[in-house]
């Protein structure tokens, strides 16, 4: 009895095998079910290529994006679409705009966002470094007090340049909680170290809940904060949040907290008079009147 028995496609085998050879591993993953596609729809050879390339494509350019993700090791996903612009108008957000372009990263500038605690720091940060990877650039997240830990344990181990090199790499570095505890005069001379060596060469954007005006407390010397402030100002883009936390947002809607607390911005608006000032005012007032 004769059982009829389909044989592979030698020229298919080929393909495959070519494919393999070129890592085009998508399209040779694919290729049974392509092959199906292009017969039925009766696509042109150039519509063949078209097709079979624009996805090989995708699908690089998506696990590039993927690793790149990885390698900038974000806490968590944020995204510049999901932020709440109508709930912070402090926020600049043609600026935020802007900088999702990338166009900073070609230049080497730098990004600053100053503000309270919970205003959205972060969230802007890790968006902002999610477009960045999604263009094709690296970029690296991690804290103040994570980043000086690191580089304290390189020194003492004496390997300092070497992961000074490492945090130079990445096109935007992005450190996160800059002010939230001061500097020991050792680590703030280790930040400057790696300021100086990214300064304009690569991006930083570093988040802090400090005023300028305050860094010099923040790494214990006047002159240290001096020298990495005009090294990150020189090419900059600076933001000020000066707007209610979301975190306390949220306790409120939940109930935890009956209403909005006193606000918590750096620079405190001079409509939000005291009550001694108040009584003053009144004061004032009624005498006008009399």
């Amino acid at each position: 009895m004769n059982m009829l028995v389909d044989l592979p496609d030698p020229s298919e085998e080929r393909v495959a095998a070519a494919l393999k050879r070129l890592q085009l591993t998508h399209l040779r993953d694919t290729l049974a079910a392509v092959l199906s596609e292009a017969a039925k729809e009766e696509w042109t050879y150039l519509e063949f290529l078209d097709r079979i390339l624009g996805r090989e494509v995708d699908s690089k350019q998506g696990k590039r994006i993927q690793m790149g993700m990885q390698i900038a090791h974000f806490p968590c996903v944020r995204t510049i679409e999901t932020f709440d612009f109508a709930f912070q108008p402090s926020v600049d957000e043609r600026l935020i705009r802007e900088l999702s372009t990338g166009n900073f990263i070609a230049h080497g500038q730098n990004v600053l966002i100053f503000g309270p605690p919970g205003v959205g720091k972060t969230h802007l940060a890790i968006g902002l470094g999610r477009k960045i990877v999604e263009q094709g650039h690296t970029a690296r997240f991690t804290t103040a007090t994570a980043l000086l830990a690191v580089l304290g344990k390189a020194e003492s181990e004496g390997v300092l340049s070497d992961k000074l090199t490492e945090y130079a790499k990445p096109r935007l570095l992005i450190i996160d909680e800059l002010g939230y505890l001061p500097f020991e005069r050792r680590a703030a001379h280790l930040f400057f170290q790696l300021v100086n060596r990214r300064y304009e060469k690569g991006s930083l954007l570093v988040t802090t809940n400090q005023r300028v005006s305050e860094w010099g407390m923040v790494f214990g010397d006047e002159v240290l904060a001096t020298a990495i402030l005009d090294r990150l100002l020189h090419h900059s883009h600076t933001l000020l949040i000066t707007g209610e936390s979301f975190r306390l947002r949220e306790k409120r809607k939940s109930g935890l907290i009956r209403s909005r607390l006193p606000n918590t911005d750096l620079e405190r608006p001079e409509r939000e008079a005291g009550p001694e000032s108040r009584r003053k005012t009144e004061s004032q007032r009624g005498g006008e009147n009399r």
